[in-house]
């Protein structure tokens, strides 16, 4: 899905994950080496115009961590731009503060495990 992401993005990626927050490291931990039911993530994936934080192409899944400047309104409403700019893109977006990733990690990996479909 990183089809459309010019060098500046791709530039843009490395220097993020380079530089993760405590708890996109946390996070990453779970997900990474298939860690959750065996779906291979990507962390600070090129998308389009965006560097989405967690990208999971088998399951067209995006997970955003947002630190506290996403409490501000004019940041909500870029939140949701892109978060609809994604959707459109025809994959799915779930949002997590930082604060429940770094305090309820088991709660969160539940609620991504909701995303995964279930064994017929």
């Amino acid at each position: 899905m990183w089809k459309g992401a010019s060098p500046t993005i791709f530039s843009n990626a490395k220097k993020l994950r380079e530089s993760s927050t405590e708890a996109e490291e946390k996070l990453w931990l779970a997900l990474k080496d298939n860690g959750i039911d065996g779906y291979k993530f990507r962390r600070q994936h090129p998308l389009s115009i965006y560097v989405v934080d967690f990208y999971c192409h088998a399951l067209k899944f995006v997970i955003e961590i947002d630190g506290g400047y996403h409490l501000d309104q004019e940041q909500q409403l870029l939140d949701e731009k892109r978060t609809s700019d994604i959707e459109f893109q025809g994959l799915k977006v779930i949002r997590f503060t930082n604060e429940e990733v770094l305090m309820k990690l088991p709660e969160v990996i539940d609620r991504i495990k909701e995303f995964i479909p279930k064994p017929q």
